[in-house]
């Protein structure tokens, strides 16, 4: 057993005091083992990764192909026809979703329904989570085809519409290598749309890559950084942006797409000085989609509990619009912007251009951490609603298969979606079968039905995309309970807002990250530090502040900091205590000498008979207390800075003759004090296990000093 020098509740006093002390026994603590050496716990490491038996291979291979473990014990009669209804409806559903986010990542629309198959396929193999729908994301939509436009204009390709389509390449899309791009050059072999997708899909691999070298490396941590509040700040703000860029198809304007900070306000501009050249045929099939997908949307919410699965209106509006557009002849007797020919079938597997990596790798890593931090937190909240487990580190692995494996095959970015993986569950869903079953029907729409939507309008496309944020957008129904309960999380979720809207997407995350955790340190800096009263009766002692008929102990003051003690709060920690006290032992000992000089003078002028009038010794006066017990509960850890803090404290309350005493320190802290040799030989600092404790001492050892 080993004792604690100078750190037990008995003082260091003569053995008469010592047994009135009786009252406060010694506290002893028996340490635990200390911790192995770094080393020891890195060779402990390697070797235990670096055996190989037959069991821990048997281990890998289920962790990594969770499949394995969750197929085999399948129970068809009771989960196999929920997952069919949910894989189908979802299926039909992201048919519309996949050709219309394929305007936003600024891709044509096959390689949409190209990225929505391989997903749906490589998270039902690799994935942990039941319920999630992993698939195109409007926000990294978004993101992917900022950056798409930006590289286009650097090699040279008109933005403008008028280049040729994706099957006008595909002749050459076998035996044709991409060369290095120079910016000012480009394969005459590969048109826009052809290295449209070769941007998307290297930055796609990037981006998977970065996602499983988080797992790998077990950084999962990161996610953290970005709260609730601030990923629906974030996603709101992406919201106005994706919804600003799907205004000209509304209009049917030929604009370019803005890029860079502030392209919300540039496109506008650019939207009201062509506002002239709408095409009147486009504005009316936006307003007739508005009014058909709106309605139905919120009856599906509406019902939703009623229906056994939502009607899949947008499918409707889409083969409607095709067909009128078709009969109608809409692009040939008024110039409406059609999809084009969607080829069937699929083109073969292509590696990334490597050359273009150096460009995009900086863009890929929000882009990578956003679609994890949205996965990784969809699958535990639906884990957690139906009781089953998922690892976040194999669903990082899983994204990042589904990013990875897909850019092979000519898609972008995915990650789960919320709405639908909410369509999912609500549909029935059980297993990640479904998953397969929605790749089914994506199959069928690649290999048949493709082609016949050439004479769909992209305006109703748009109209699509944008009735889709209306999740995103009601979020501001929400900001007045948000403000009751949290007025901090509201003005992170306000500022991630307004900055990934009015900024640019990337600097809006980054601003909100960095807005989040200065948040943090501003509580910290300034935390609650309340005067603390006995509750009668009790040994609790409570903020005076907050509760009334709290009792205090003549003498004693118990004060609280409620954060951790360290180099940038520790001016507020002393400047609190001394307003708290109402006593700054810096000025009462400064005021003593002055008056001390003072005296000294006056004694001298007396002796000589030249003054006779009286100095008023304005420190005589007691200060009201004798003792101050700091309580440590709410401090976390200690830095140097806190430790020298905590000693300036004692030794100038000391010097005024108020001792401080500390109570309810952590281990961590208590080792911290040991380390910076704040307990030394012959000081009377004394450590407390309880408030009551060391104010049962203060009173005590007061009036064994006021007997003597």
């Amino acid at each position: 057993t080993v004792e604690f020098n100078n750190i037990h509740a008995v003082s260091e006093m003569p053995e008469e005091d010592d047994a009135k002390q009786s009252f406060h026994p010694r506290m002893f603590l028996e340490p635990q083992e200390k911790k192995r050496s770094m080393k020891e716990l890195v060779v402990k490491r390697a070797k235990k990764t670096c055996s190989c038996t037959p069991a821990k291979v048997k281990d890998s291979v289920f962790s990594l192909l969770p499949v394995l473990q969750w197929l085999p014990k399948y129970k068809v009669k009771e989960y196999l026809l929920g997952d069919i209804m949910s894989g189908l409806i979802v299926g039909v559903l992201l048919v519309p979703q996949s050709i219309a986010y394929s305007l936003l990542a600024g891709q044509e629309p096959i390689y949409g329904l190209y990225t929505s198959f391989f997903a749906s396929i490589i998270y039902f193999i690799f994935g942990t989570s039941r319920h999630i729908s992993v698939g195109i994301f409007g926000v990294l939509c978004l993101m992917v085809g900022q950056v798409v436009d930006r590289e286009l204009q650097r090699a040279g390709y008109d933005l403008g519409p008028g280049a040729l389509r994706v099957h006008a390449a595909a002749v050459e899309y076998v035996n044709t290598t991409i060369s290095p791009v120079n910016h000012t050059s480009h394969d005459p072999f590969c048109d826009k749309s052809c290295y449209a997708i070769t941007v998307g899909a290297t930055m796609t691999f990037i981006a998977g890559v970065y996602q499983v070298a988080m797992g790998f490396f077990q950084v999962g941590f990161v996610s953290v950084y970005l709260s609730d509040s601030l990923l629906s700040g974030f996603v709101t703000g992406a919201s106005f942006t994706i919804l600003t860029s799907q205004a000209k198809y509304l209009l049917g304007l030929d604009i370019p797409r803005s890029n860079g900070i502030g392209s919300f306000v540039t496109t506008w501009i650019s939207i009201f000085q062509n506002i002239h050249k709408t095409n009147f045929c486009d504005l009316i099939t936006s307003l007739l989609c508005f009014l058909v997908l709106i309605p139905s949307k919120e009856l599906n919410e509406h019902f939703k509990s009623r229906l056994k699965a939502p009607v899949p209106v947008e499918l409707a509006v889409i083969v409607v619009a095709t067909l009128a557009s078709h009969f109608g002849k809409l692009r040939e007797n008024y110039g409406s912007s059609v999809a084009g020919h969607i080829p069937t079938g699929f083109l073969p597997p292509r590696p990334p251009d490597w050359n273009l990596i150096p460009s995009v790798a900086l863009d890929a890593l929000p882009i990578a951490i956003i679609g994890f931090a949205i996965t990784v937190s969809l699958s535990e909240m639906f884990a957690k609603k139906y009781g089953y487990t998922v690892k976040a580190n194999q669903e990082m692995y899983a994204i990042g298969f589904c990013n990875i494996i897909p850019s092979f095959f000519h898609c972008f970015t995915t990650s789960a979606a919320l709405a639908k993986t909410l369509v999912k569950e609500s549909t029935g869903c059980n297993t990640q079968v479904s998953g397969l079953l929605t790749a089914l029907v994506l199959l069928l729409v690649l290999l048949v039905i493709a082609p016949l939507f050439y004479s769909l309008q992209k305006c109703v496309l748009a109209v699509i995309t944008i009735v889709n944020l209306r999740g995103a957008l009601r979020k501001f129904k929400d900001l007045p309970k948000m403000w009751h309960l949290s007025k901090v999380d509201t003005v992170i979720w306000l500022v991630t807002m307004a900055s990934s809207a009015l900024i640019s997407t990337e600097i809006g995350l980054l601003v909100g990250v960095c807005f989040s955790m200065l948040c943090v340190i501003f509580r910290t800096q300034r935390p609650e530090a309340p005067l603390l009263g006995w509750v009668a009766e009790s040994e609790t002692y409570e903020s005076l502040s907050a509760y009334k008929n709290l009792q205090t102990k003549p003498g004693v003051v118990v004060f609280r900091f409620e954060a951790p003690l360290y180099y940038i709060n520790k001016e507020c920690f002393k400047s609190t205590l001394y307003k708290q006290t109402g006593v700054n032992p810096v000025w009462v000992k400064a005021a003593q000498k002055k008056a001390a000089k003072r005296m000294l003078k006056e004694k001298e002028v007396d002796s000589g008979g030249k003054l006779t009038s009286t100095s008023v010794d304005l420190v005589s006066e007691p200060l009201g207390f004798h003792t101050i017990v700091i309580d440590c509960c709410a401090i976390q850890f200690l830095d140097t800075a806190g430790i020298r803090a905590l000693k300036e404290v004692c030794k100038d309350y000391r010097e005024i003759e108020v001792q401080v005493l500390l109570a309810q320190c952590n281990p961590s802290v208590r080792s911290s004090l040991i380390r910076g040799e704040f307990f030394k030989e012959g000081e009377d600092h004394l450590l407390f296990h309880s408030v009551h404790q060391a104010v049962d001492f203060a009173l005590e050892h007061n009036r064994n000093c006021a007997s003597k």
